[in-house]
Order: C-alpha cells, then sequence, then structure tokens
C-alpha cells in the first residue's frame, strides 16, 4: 500500500485503508474494532446518517456475547441499557413443553441478552475512534467497485448534502451491508433465497412489565414470540403464513387488530390502546440466504450480506460476530503479504459457511417444532418436545444454539504489535 496522505482521510475525494468495511452493523464495526486494534488503517462507510435508525434483531446469544467482552466491548454495552433473559420457553394455551434454561449453561454467559443494536453499535464506535487508523463516514451510499485486473481495490460513493464523491481504496473491501446488500450485487455474487420457513413475522411493540424469558406461545391463532426490550417494553412477532400479510391487511386494520387480540390475549388490552394503525406495526419477511461465494480478490462478505436467517433462535447477531472473528487474523495476514486473495480467504469462508448451514438446520427444525400448524401439529408437538426436552441430545442441542462455533476466539495476540502493526 502507499503512504497515507494527509492522515487517515488522504487527499481530497480520495481515502486510503488497509481494510475498507461496507455497513457499521454489528459484523462491520466488530471487524473494524479487531482490525484497527491490530495496527490496521479502517474506513467504515455507512449509509445511514446515524445510528437513530431502525433495527430488528437485538437478542445476543453467550456466544456471541463471550467474544465481545474478549474485544473489551460488553460491559460499556450493556451499562448503556439491557435486559437479560432466563431463557426460553415453548408454551401452548399455559402450558410449557420445552423450557431451554440458560442458566445451566456454564457462566459468566448463561443467559439471553436483549440488548438494543443501538447501544451495541455505539460502544463499538466509541472503541474504534480511540484509534488514529480509523475513520467512519455516514451518510455514504456506494455506487461502484474498483477493479485491477479482476481484484477489488476500493469502492466509490456518494456522500451525504453536498459533499462530492468519494473514492476509497483499500486491500480488501468487506461488505457488511445487510441482507440486500450493495456491496454483493457490484461484486457480481449470486445469493440464493431458500424458502425454508413457512411464516412471514409481524413484528409490534408494547409497554409492558419485563419478561423473564423470551418466549413463543400460542394462546389462539398463530403463535407469537415475546421478549423484554429495554428499557420497558415488550417486543412480539407475531407468525403468519408465509406470504399471508397482503390478503390479511386487505380486509382492514380493525380484521388485523382482532387477530392480534386473539393470537395474544393477555396482551389484549394493551394492543387495543397501543396499536393504533398499520404504522405500529412491521413485516419481516423470513427467508433463509447464502451467497455462493464468500469472496472474491480483494473482497470478503461477512453477516448478513452473505447468509440470512430466521428470527426463531436469534441467531444474526451471533453468527455476524462470529464471521468478524474468524475473518480477524486472515485479514491480518493479507495485510502483512501486502495482498487479500479468495484463496488466502478460502479456509475461512468454507469454515463459515459450514456453521451457518448447520445452523440454519437447526433453525429450521426450531421452525417446525415451534410454529407448525394443524391439527396433526397440534397432538404430536406435544409429545414430542416432552420426550426431546428431557435428552442429552437436546443438552447438548441447547449449546449448539448458545454458543455457536466455540473454537472461534478473539485472537488478541495481533493487537497491537500484531500482524497488521508489522505491515
Amino acid at each position: 500500500m502507499s503512504p497515507r496522505e494527509n492522515g487517515p482521510g488522504g487527499r481530497d475525494g480520495v481515502r486510503r485503508a488497509d481494510v475498507c468495511v461496507v455497513g457499521a452493523g454489528p459484523a462491520g464495526l466488530t471487524l473494524a474494532l479487531l482490525m484497527v486494534r491490530s495496527g490496521a488503517r479502517v474506513t467504515v462507510l455507512e449509509r445511514s446518517p446515524s445510528l437513530d435508525r431502525a433495527y430488528r434483531g437485538e437478542i445476543l446469544q453467550p456466544g456471541g456475547q463471550r467474544l465481545l467482552d474478549s474485544l473489551g466491548v460488553l460491559a460499556g454495552a450493556r451499562r448503556r441499557g439491557c435486559h437479560e433473559h432466563d431463557g426460553f420457553r415453548l408454551e401452548e394455551r399455559g402450558k410449557v413443553l420445552i423450557d431451554g434454561d440458560y442458566r445451566r449453561l456454564p457462566g459468566p454467559y448463561n443467559c439471553l441478552l436483549s440488548l438494543p443494536q443501538r447501544h451495541l453499535l455505539a460502544e463499538l464506535l466509541e472503541h474504534c475512534r480511540a484509534y488514529a487508523g480509523f475513520e467512519y463516514i455516514e451518510g455514504a451510499k456506494v455506487t461502484g467497485l474498483l477493479e485491477e485486473g479482476g481484484a477489488v481495490r476500493g469502492v466509490t460513493c456518494r456522500a451525504a448534502g453536498d459533499r462530492p464523491p468519494l473514492e476509497v481504496r483499500a486491500l480488501c473491501v468487506v461488505g457488511a451491508d445487510g441482507r440486500f446488500s450493495t456491496v454483493r450485487r457490484l461484486a457480481g455474487i449470486d445469493h440464493d433465497r431458500l424458502d425454508l420457513f413457512d411464516q412471514d413475522v409481524l413484528w409490534f411493540r408494547l409497554a409492558q412489565p419485563a419478561l423473564g424469558n423470551v418466549r413463543i406461545f400460542r394462546a389462539g391463532g398463530s403463535p407469537l414470540l415475546a421478549y423484554t426490550s429495554f428499557p420497558d417494553s415488550v417486543q412480539l412477532g407475531w407468525t403468519l403464513p408465509h406470504g399471508g400479510y397482503p390478503a390479511l391487511a386487505s380486509q382492514g386494520f380493525a380484521h388485523v387488530k382482532d387477530q392480534l387480540r386473539r393470537a395474544a390475549p393477555h396482551y389484549a388490552d394493551a394492543i387495543d390502546a397501543q396499536v393504533r394503525g398499520f404504522g405500529d406495526l412491521s413485516l419481516l419477511d423470513v427467508f433463509a440466504g447464502s451467497v455462493r461465494r464468500w469472496a472474491r480478490d480483494g473482497l470478503l462478505l461477512i453477516g448478513d450480506s452473505a447468509h440470512t436467517h430466521s428470527p426463531i433462535g436469534a441467531q444474526g447477531i451471533n453468527l455476524a460476530v462470529q464471521d468478524a472473528v474468524a475473518a480477524h487474523p486472515v485479514l491480518c495476514e493479507g495485510i502483512r503479504r501486502g495482498t487479500v486473495s479468495e484463496a488466502l480467504l478460502a479456509p475461512v469462508t468454507s469454515q463459515r459457511a459450514r456453521d451457518v448451514t448447520a445452523m440454519t438446520r437447526i433453525q429450521v427444525m426450531q421452525s417446525r417444532m415451534m410454529l407448525s400448524r394443524g391439527r396433526v401439529s397440534s397432538v404430536v408437538r406435544p409429545r414430542a418436545a416432552a420426550l426431546m426436552s428431557r435428552t442429552p441430545a437436546y443438552r447438548a442441542l441447547l449449546r449448539r444454539i448458545a454458543f455457536g462455533n466455540e473454537a472461534i476466539e478473539v485472537r488478541s495476540d495481533l493487537f497491537g504489535e500484531g500482524a497488521a502493526a508489522a505491515a
């Protein structure tokens, strides 16, 4: 790489970095902090103008908690506000079918943590900004990739307001810009949408007292997901047949509200008072997705840009953080060599692809067990759940759901005088 010009910013209109991360979500900012602590020059481009934007998932599994704590950001994120859950429960008409007790897992990360994403991102960003090699550009929309000889060498982007267009030149561009990734599309990487789940989810929030567990329950009608969200609210996700929302909504808001009250009678009064229109509801199109390639020469995809998941099992943030931690030492080695090739990235991308495929299979199984409809399901589910929850295999499965690939560790030996700093 050429030496930096005028600090991290470079000359007017051109930034130079070792790594350009597109997308300031959990995957992108985790990787940015890992790399900047290892001496790399990192530029992060975020399309949104601030952290005050809409977020979906906020449940953090123990595996993600462990890695973020190793990176030194979990305690600060928790201080900004969060809520611990003892585990998750599957309930049917008041009867507990499965009690996933996380308190029986090895501590200290033996809970499900409801942590608003803006709290996690604000903490990650604050830590990143402590390093001179870090630059954060918000309101920046990526418009193209810079390529030389088939390898990606940076991006072009349009800045917010009246600022001129920018080029960011880097040894590696990391696409961490979500399920509808612009970087993925510009790189010409195919993404397979897999409709493995039979439901979509209609999300809404109510001001309600805290729950002790993440709950998936049936009380009449379709199942709901419910969990406490900081500071004093409960998020609910009402499941409905995949692709069925337009027909439902066409019957009018009053009909939709009646269905919500029927599905959640315990919350009926709160729904009546607080859900006032379609604007209070948010539809999540539930599907699995996977890229055919995670990388090209000079380019890597992580998080939702590479794989998409159901909200069942709360795996989105967990897998995204694990992607970043797994990629960190390989990118450090690429910077040391002065090139980040697809071949260099192959071992980590192939391993992460296997991890993601395994977790998707688990999510499909969870979805069928917890959310399936029909007369046969209502008879079989309680018996199957009772049988499964008593077996050693279930305890092993619960640990896999909670921690993911436990071999993934933060390589703190690369910090400071690590491989990237020596480049």
